[in-house]
């Protein structure tokens, strides 16, 4: 697992890509892991603060709770439909992490919950240019970055 700061030391241009991603809309979707283990989803804000990546919720949510009983989670970035006659060539048009939520104390009363996230995974999933086919980069733990082009 790595801190997003340890993964934009590592990849630079990736992980400033990803975070761009990430910043163009207020809202992403989160990913949990209900109590009887399957999946919830649930509109989220994040933020890319102080070297990691941020979650609120309220106090008592039930994204938090599947949190502090099993920590994986997922986050996507908000995902654009691309407007008539934008064919969206060598853009990004998607992202996503993947790992584990730790909570962090919010500090004092009904605060609600914060969480940040220790990075197993991202990718980034762009359009080329020309457009032929996506290119898909991978980042995981332990590993390089992959680069991958599906027709």
């Amino acid at each position: 697992m790595a801190s997003w700061a340890e993964i934009a030391a590592a990849e630079v241009d990736f992980a400033r890509r990803v975070q761009e991603r990430f910043d163009l809309y207020t809202h992403k979707v989160i990913a949990t892991l209900r109590r009887d283990g399957s999946p919830r989803i649930s509109g989220i804000e994040a933020e890319f603060k102080e070297g990691d990546i941020w979650l609120g919720m309220m106090p008592g949510s039930l994204k938090a709770r599947d949190l502090q009983r099993d920590p994986r989670v997922a986050l996507h970035s908000g995902t654009e439909d691309p407007q008539e006659g934008d064919a969206m060539a060598g853009r990004a048009v998607d992202a996503k992490v993947a790992g584990r939520a730790v909570e962090v104390p919010a500090g004092g009363g009904d605060m609600g919950h914060r969480f940040r996230i220790d990075v197993t995974e991202v990718v980034l999933i762009s359009v080329s240019d020309p457009v032929e086919h996506l290119v898909i980069e991978t980042w995981r733990a332990g590993g390089a970055l992959r680069r991958i082009e599906r027709r």
